[in-house]
């Protein structure tokens, strides 16, 4: 069985948040996942995503992580 990496997506509120400019992309590895969270997590915080958790195979590795920028 091979596993399935995804992120899920926080509003400010903390709700749940889903579709246009969200990816539901799967990836095969934590790595791939996380290399592709670094190169889009400025525009995920500029569509309006707060946080995010990352999901092996629909269990929760870690997360909510907020993006909000250190000052």
């Amino acid at each position: 069985m091979s596993e399935r990496w995804t992120w899920s997506y926080e509003g400010p509120d903390g709700s749940a948040m889903a579709g246009e400019g969200l990816s539901e992309a799967t990836f095969p590895t934590q790595s791939d996942a996380e290399s592709w969270f670094g190169e889009v997590w400025h525009d995920l915080a500029e569509s309006g995503v707060a946080a995010v958790t990352l999901y092996r195979n629909g269990e929760r590795v870690y997360g909510p992580m907020s993006l909000e920028a250190a000052p």
